[in-house]
């Protein structure tokens, strides 16, 4: 296949994006595009912010006819002048500058302690995706006022003093969303809603109103119930049924002794069982709504699960041959939690997942304890509660019982090097194909063998791509492999009997470098070619170690972390990110992974094995449809075609990811 010849590459070909011009080439790398809600929500969140400090106490957002939509708080205004760096207004910069604003500044001095908005690109996406977007700010006995078009400043700040009876602070920002960006221009008010409600609920006292001003309807969420008031009554529209036992309800902070904690990092949760019905389950940080999960419901899944299985061992509830597991107790768990996170970092810039490692035992420090105390205090409650999760265990286990049954009859043998897991329940099952002995050795001490399998591989797999089928298991590990996942070789055309299938997920475990890149892709050819019905049904997976870690000192309120990164893209953000903080140069410490094998089995499992906090990379067909991904994989790993190779390297080296 002829290969295009690149185009001169020049000084001229380097193109550097200034201002806002990264969000309007890129919109969905940061913001939801289905339509302009995730971009109000920015400016919604500002105000909560303003509340979550106390300064703040009613939040109203309209509607407007023409289509736009304004947000209205009574805190103490955005700053107005001028910034002491750049030299221009500072309600300016916030409002153009991508990485700009007051919650970077942590601890005491910090304008916010607590917030949501930490990628510093929050209006400012707002405003580079609106073709206009207008400021009033009530502050210091003056209303100061900008305007801009498509984020470019059209009306420069003007000012004027008060009036009588004007209100003496607050912001109102009026936005009007850039259809062109959206796939409907239209906000969701039923999202918008739930958006508003859940505001008002995590903000105990504020008021939060929407108006509608096409129609004139008006809205008006105030809880004075918090948390609780709030999962009763979403639990009464959601299903039929009462809880269980009482609701079991909390939130504790850290002082300023807490050991690993940061003073006023915690969670408030509300927690309810029932029999049947749907489930309901919210989770923010810092009143950000994460509706992916993440760290603090692992934490938050991790606390209840410790306290109940420590009531049932002691109460000597557990049937023989009946294990407790984390889904057991929390199958039939409605929740609402709210985390406080000195310095969250989420997954992507639209903030729906929480990734901060030190969450998950944050939130199962302080629940754990609690609903322990409180089962033994009602021990007719617990016993009532440990019914109805030894029913759920063993529902899981006739279940994983009739599955194991299908397959009972011509299993091969496994192969000897196989550390294999304890669970049967393929749908839970991992396999992790770990590059090297050293570090599957300590893949196996800090693996959770309940459900987490391990095959070392030794040396670089097999390049299969133009193996024959029936030369494939002359190749040792390519045979230990089919083994072990229990599903025979076959081509795009064929339809594999996958019922032997032993595990639900197969990880390519490798080193952080080159050669670990050169083996995920050895074996990611291996999948494509052989087995491509396991990538097909999403079993394929990239686990994604670290290759550097940072030792970075006790800082305002945060205490001494260990902090991890992927690349050096990762390690460069963390520096940037410690500098911010006011860490001085050097005094921190990294240090480069050389491989797996020099991790040790905590560290392997906190950051790699644990699905808490692992990052685990899914494989799929991407944009290349089967006949596309064939060409490619045909130009990268065909023995002939080296010099189509060669020219492909040279045009798009720097492009190349890990998935297919």
């Amino acid at each position: 296949m002829p290969i295009k010849k690149p185009a001169a590459y020049s000084e001229s070909s380097i193109r550097v994006l200034k201002g806002l011009e990264p969000v309007k080439q890129r919109p969905g790398m940061y913001t939801r595009t289905e339509n302009p809600l995730h971009i109000i929500q920015e400016v919604i969140d500002n105000a909560s912010d303003e509340a979550l400090g106390g300064h703040c106490q009613h939040i109203i957002v309209t509607l407007n006819t023409d289509g736009s939509i304004s947000v209205e708080d009574d805190g103490r205004g955005i700053p107005v002048g001028m910034h002491p760096e750049e030299k221009v207004p500072t309600v300016e910069i916030v409002f153009t500058r991508l990485h700009a604003g007051g919650k970077f500044e942590k601890g005491s001095s910090g304008a916010y302690a607590f917030s949501g908005g930490l990628h510093g690109v929050g209006v400012s996406v707002t405003n580079a995706l609106s073709t206009r977007l207008e400021v009033m700010v009530w502050r210091e006995g003056r209303v100061h006022s900008l305007a801009f078009g498509n984020g470019e400043v059209i009306e420069k700040l003007k000012s004027r003093v008060i009036a009588r009876d004007e209100k003496k602070s607050g912001t109102r920002v009026t936005a009007w969303p850039n259809p062109k960006y959206f796939d409907s221009p239209a906000i969701s008010q039923p999202d918008l809603q739930r958006l508003l409600r859940s505001k008002a609920v995590l903000l105990p006292g504020v008021k939060v109103t929407l108006t509608i001003a096409k129609t004139g309807d008006t809205q008006t969420w105030q809880y004075d119930q918090g948390l609780r008031g709030y999962l009763i009554e979403t639990l009464a529209q959601a299903s039929n049924t009462d809880p269980l036992i009482p609701l079991f309800e909390g939130e504790q902070y850290a002082n300023t002794d807490a050991e690993g904690f940061a003073e006023g990092e915690g969670a408030a949760w509300v927690v309810a069982w029932t029999e049947d019905g749907n489930v309901v389950r919210e989770s923010y940080v810092n009143l950000i709504p994460t509706p992916a999960g993440g760290t603090h419901e692992s934490g938050l899944r991790e606390g209840l699960f410790g306290a109940v299985k420590s009531f049932v061992e002691m109460h000597s509830l557990l049937p023989k041959g009946v294990k407790l597991l984390p889904e057991d107790v929390f199958a039939r768990v409605s929740f609402v939690l709210s985390a406080k996170v000195l310095d969250p970092q989420f997954q992507g810039q639209i903030k729906e997942r929480l990734n901060s490692r030190d969450a998950v035992r944050l939130v199962s420090t302080y629940t754990k304890p609690a609903l322990e105390l409180w089962l033994n205090h009602h021990v007719d409650y617990g016993k009532k509660l440990a019914e109805l999760v030894i029913k759920q265990a063993q529902s899981r286990l006739r279940s994983a019982q009739k599955v194991e049954k299908k397959k009972s009859s011509g299993v091969a043998v496994l192969p000897g090097k196989l550390t294999d897991c304890e669970s049967k329940d393929v749908t839970r099952n991992e396999l992790f194909l770990v590059e090297g002995d050293s570090a599957g050795g300590s893949a196996k001490m800090g693996r959770d063998k309940e459900f987490q399998a391990i095959l070392p591989l030794r040396g670089k797999v097999l390049n299969s791509w133009e193996t024959e089928p029936d030369r494939l298991f002359a190749n040792n590990e390519i045979h230990d492999m089919a083994v072990a996942i229990g599903v025979d070789p076959h081509s795009a055309k064929d339809t594999p009997d996958l019922s032997g299938l032993r595990y639900g997920r197969i990880c390519i475990l490798s080193d952080a470098d080159v050669d670990g890149s050169h083996i995920q892709v050895l074996l990611l050819t291996l999948f494509f070619k052989h087995f491509p019905k396991l990538i097909e049904s999403g079993h394929i997976c990239i686990a994604r170690p670290p290759l550097y870690r940072v030792d970075a000192p006790a800082r305002g309120k945060k205490p001494q972390q260990k902090i991890y990164a992927l690349d050096d893209g990762e390690l460069e953000a963390i520096e940037d990110k410690l500098r911010k903080d006011g860490v001085k140069d050097n005094a921190w410490s990294i240090s480069r992974f050389k491989g797996l094998g020099e991790m040790n089995a905590e560290q392997l499992w906190e950051t790699t094995l644990n699905p808490d906090t692992r990052r685990l990379l899914p494989i799929a067909l991407g944009e290349f449809d089967a006949a596309a991904s064939t060409t490619r994989f045909n130009m990268l790993m065909g023995k002939g075609e080296a010099a189509a190779r060669r020219a492909w390297i040279e045009e798009h080296g720097n492009e190349a990811e890990a998935d297919i």
